[in-house]
């Protein structure tokens, strides 16, 4: 009876450590990840940098990796970027996250990386590299978004102004390709001056401040981020009818807006790729390094504030940041099981 007794234990201890080993995921405790930006000059990579510090702190407090180390380099200096993947690489790093200054440019450091047995998960600035991931939003329908706007508030048309992002990027190339496709499939609209505002408000302000003398009247202005209060300033400065300008989700943005709203009704959108995207790279490459089948091309949608959705994006957005979302370990799964 007890040799029974024993036998039936035994087999439940069996089947439970069989049922558990199929619960658990590979250790990663020992594992260390690297944040490699190329950039960190305005609001919404500050947000990006701590969003990661927020989120990787906590998971190297609890045990998931042993260290999740961030990196920025000069100014999106494509060779120290390169240099500094490098040396992740001498550092014995498990796995980087980069956000690149180039889709292309960086594709040697990165194939070294690989070769090297390291993950490298992009995001926001990707890379073609085969090898690596790529997590990125469509840009390109981002940009083509505010002139589907515009096109329904303003079925006139006028004049825009485009305020592009960081010049040579692929980000802002893809925003900008995004803005003409609508331009060109909405010809009541015609691009009449175009600056680089480097998703800065204060270059923004200084960009559209030097061109505006030579513009006609401006009905619209498209932008990429970072750039909508600044655009508003300058053309306050000008003693000029402040346009609808398409707002990038930066809290000194929306509210502005939300002044402008209360004031005279005043009526736009803001679109922007959430600063926590970081938080959902890191978390893909705590996953690659898990074991998991993850697949090399993952999308995010972008976040965008509408009129009705404006005082409650603003209330939950911090003076000087972005409105944000940061990702979780369970959010990461279901994006790399595309649901």
């Amino acid at each position: 009876m007890i040799r029974s007794k024993l036998k039936v234990l035994s087999l439940g201890v069996a089947i439970g450590l069989t049922a558990w080993s199929q619960m658990a995921v590979a250790d990663t405790s020992d594992k260390k990840i690297a944040l490699s930006n190329n950039y960190a000059g305005n609001s919404w990579r500050q947000a990006m940098l701590n969003s990661w510090e927020k989120i990787t702190s906590q998971a190297v407090k609890d045990g998931i990796v042993s260290s999740a180390d961030a990196f920025t380099t000069a100014e999106n200096q494509v060779t120290e970027q390169a240099a500094q993947i490098q040396n992740m690489i001498l550092q014995g790093y498990d796995a980087i996250v980069i956000n690149a200054a180039s889709p292309d440019a960086l594709n040697g450091a990165v194939e070294e990386a690989c070769s090297a047995g390291i993950k490298v998960i992009s995001f926001d600035g990707i890379v073609t590299a085969p090898c690596a991931w790529r997590i990125a939003i469509d840009f390109k329908q981002m940009g083509k978004e505010q002139l589907i706007y515009l096109a329904k508030h303003m079925p006139d048309g006028g004049n825009l102004l485009e305020i592009r992002g960081l010049a040579g990027v692929f980000v802002d190339d893809e925003i900008s390709a995004g803005i003409h496709e609508g331009v060109a499939e909405n010809p009541q609209f015609k691009i009449v001056g175009s600056v680089h505002g480097d998703w800065a408000q204060d270059v923004a302000q200084k960009a559209v401040a030097g061109i505006l003398p030579s513009l006609p009247e401006i009905t619209g202005v498209v932008t990429q981020g970072g750039d909508g209060y600044g655009a508003a300033q300058a053309f306050k400065a000008a003693d000029r009818p402040t346009p609808l300008i398409i707002m990038g989700n930066r809290q000194d943005e929306l509210k502005w807006w939300k002044e402008q709203k209360d004031a005279n009704g005043y009526k736009t959108m803001s679109v922007s790729i959430a600063p926590g995207v970081s938080t959902l790279a890191f978390w893909v490459a705590q996953q690659i390094l898990d074991g998991a089948d993850v697949p090399k091309e993952l999308v995010v949608p972008f976040l965008r504030v509408d009129q009705d959705d404006l005082e409650e994006k603003l209330a939950g957005t911090e003076v000087g940041s972005v409105a944000n979302v940061e990702y979780s370990l369970d959010d990461a799964k279901k994006v790399i099981a595309g649901e």
